[in-house]
């Protein structure tokens, strides 16, 4: 892909369309925005801009698409696929002062939002007016909302409320070419033609750059209701998932952590918890709603569920601190893993009922590679999160076998009903994977939907594909 680099006039044009105070190619900020929270892998940029209105990224599209100079979107830097990563130079456009919250509409259910703002600082502020925004992946208290459509993110309560696709309703903005559109209505019924705010969700970036966003909210909760339930094998904890549904219990929270995991956020993040022996796997369940009974009616239900499979123990958190030690167990797993060795994280996706068949052949796999795997995820909804331990395995084996662990690992999943990614993304280090799920009929489509978009390939290049 040929691009071309950016010339001292055009850094002048550029600085002129930003504002010279926000467009940056010191050393320090070219380093800051080289990488994000993708394993170790750096790109560096030949500029950073900071712009504040969609007319400034619209005059600066224009300006790249004409000289074609690749541009790459990023929000909080808190992607795990390499989404945002400059891999060409070219400009690192941050939107990070897309930072307001221009209307939260009570009487539609519905807030219109600029992508910079941090997820869990939009959950907070629409929750003053007794609504919820259900998103909620692990790092909201530093990644953006706009970040989030970008990556079709989800979190642990998507298992009752459903994805971000079922909560933007439209989207503002600007295309590779320049040109600013709305991408659908404000309005939760839409059979108007092809959906382009659909389109955009999971598109990473690659299609156009998100300036505004309509979201649906829904009434928040009064009352939740957090267990923890203990098991001594993974699967038996994997197969109780279905079984809760299959029982006709919806929780608002279903999630899934191995031993291992707990171990290392015990020692990382010096939660106090008492880890018995014979506990190898949890899964961590929460109710919400505002009538108690009825919660605890389902917290009933699914404790004749449990028994079938073994549980071993129950803890019901009683008090707000003790929901918030075991959620924060959940939340920092990721970053309590990464701080004990090198890893690679993969996202994986199967139907709830498969995930038994998913851990044990991930297990396998490893025995076979040489690799040890610690693995947690949103159980509820079939998300399994791997993150993939290089402990005794060889330098070299590392760099040149676990690869083909890895095809193995996908391969399993798609065999399962499942993808290759839930949550993440695919970005630069999954797009070689992506031929094991989809043809080569599906990736010519999307390469033509993403032409027809961005003729040039300005933007966001080198990603998915």
């Amino acid at each position: 892909m040929a691009f071309n680099k950016i010339t001292t006039d055009l850094l002048d044009q550029i600085k002129t369309i930003i504002g010279a105070s926000n467009v940056f190619t010191d050393e320090e900020s070219l380093n800051t925005y080289s990488h994000d929270e993708t394993e170790d892998l750096r790109y560096y940029p030949e500029i950073v801009v900071k712009p504040t209105d969609a007319n400034s990224i619209s005059a600066l599209l224009k300006l790249c698409n004409k000289y074609h100079v690749p541009v790459t979107p990023r929000g909080g830097g808190t992607g795990l696929s390499g989404a945002a990563l400059p891999i060409y130079g070219g400009v690192l456009l941050s939107m990070e002062k897309f930072k307001a919250i221009i209307e939260i509409d009570t009487e539609n259910l519905q807030a219109t939002v600029e992508p910079g703002v941090i997820t869990e600082d939009f959950i907070n502020a629409v929750g003053e007016h007794g609504l919820l925004y259900p998103v909620d992946p692990s790092s909201k208290g530093s990644c953006f909302i706009g970040g989030n459509v970008a990556h079709g993110s989800g979190g642990p309560r998507v298992v009752k409320y459903g994805t971000i696709r079922e909560y933007i309703l439209n989207l503002e903005v600007v295309l590779p070419t320049g040109e600013i559109i709305w991408t659908g209505a404000n309005t939760l019924k839409y059979a108007s033609g092809y959906n382009l705010t659909q389109m955009m969700i999971g598109s990473e970036g690659t299609l156009a750059v998100v300036t505004k966003i309509v979201t649906k909210l829904v009434p928040k909760p009064q009352q939740s209701v957090l267990m923890l339930a203990s098991f001594g094998e993974n699967e038996k904890a994997c197969a109780a998932v279905s079984a809760i549904f299959r029982a006709g219990i919806v929780p608002s929270a279903l999630e899934f952590m191995e031993r291992k995991g707990v171990e290392w956020v015990i020692k990382f993040d010096d939660i106090k918890f008492n880890l018995k022996d014979d506990v190898n796997a949890f899964l961590l369940i929460e109710f919400d709603g505002d009538d108690m009974d009825a919660i605890f009616k389902d917290c009933e239900k699914v404790n004749l569920v449990l028994e079938q499979f073994e549980c071993s123990d129950v803890l019901f958190a009683d008090t707000a601190q003790q929901k918030e030690d075991l959620w924060r167990m959940r939340r920092t797993m990721a970053e309590s893993v990464k701080s004990n060795s090198v890893y690679k994280e993969e996202d994986t996706v199967v139907p709830r009922a498969a995930l038994p068949k998913l851990i044990n052949g991930i297990k396998e796999i490893g025995s076979r590679y040489g690799f040890e795997s610690v693995c947690y995820g949103h159980a509820g909804d079939g998300n399994l999160h791997i993150n993939i331990i290089k402990a005794g395995m060889s330098d070299e084996d590392w760099n040149n076998k676990l690869k083909d662990g890895i095809v193995e690992i996908f391969e399993l999943t798609s065999a399962l009903g499942g993808t290759i990614s839930g949550e993440h993304g695919i970005g630069l280090v999954q797009k070689e994977f992506m031929p094991i799920k989809y043809s080569e009929i599906n990736l010519n489509l999307m390469r033509g939907i993403k032409s027809v978009f961005d003729p040039n390939g300005i933007l966001n290049p080198g990603k998915i594909f």
